[in-house]
């Protein structure tokens, strides 16, 4: 492929190149939809994506910013950039209800509205109660704070004996 510039895509073209980037933790789930993908500068030849971390310590960064990286060479881009923006604290209400459904559907609780979250002690000491993504019961018994990343934890389901896990609402 030749060298293309920012005049050879339109941001909402760059937009959908991101959209085909998949968090490299939950496969079903692009960064967009996640909202991990904050946003996309046109400067001239010089297109810059700004990207921000679930959290500080998330593993996965360095690999979504390479996975940008990788996904902008492969469609020509040679004057790019990828920026970690940490002007916003990122927060589960940023993922689109797309993305929720994509995840209950992946058999991972997804999380609530902030705002709907108003007792977090309730959540650590294990009383909060999580509908179960596979047949939607409340009778759900926390297991562990932590599932298989520091964002989910365990639970398992008394009516169906499934364990799952719960995105942490953040």
């Amino acid at each position: 492929m030749s060298a293309a510039t920012s005049h050879t895509y339109s941001e909402e073209q760059i937009w959908d190149f991101l959209k085909e980037i998949t968090d490299p933790e939950i496969p079903v789930l692009n960064i967009v939809e996640m909202g991990i993908a904050r946003g996309v500068d046109i400067e001239g030849d010089h297109v810059q994506v700004r990207i921000t971390p679930t959290y500080s310590g998330c593993p996965a960064m360095n690999a979504i910013e390479k996975l940008v990286n990788d996904k902008l060479s492969d469609k020509g881009l040679s004057e790019y950039s990828v920026k970690m923006d940490y002007s916003e604290t990122w927060t589960t209400d940023w993922m689109t209800e797309e993305a929720k459904a994509k995840l209950k559907d992946y058999g991972i609780a997804p999380p609530e509205k902030t705002g709907d979250d108003d007792d977090f002690l309730k959540s650590l000491s294990g009383t909060k109660i999580v509908p179960c993504p596979f047949c939607d019961s409340f009778e759900t018994e926390l297991q562990s704070q932590f599932g298989s990343t520091a964002c989910k934890s365990q639970y398992f389901c008394n009516n169906c004996d499934q364990p799952f896990e719960h995105f942490k609402c953040i």
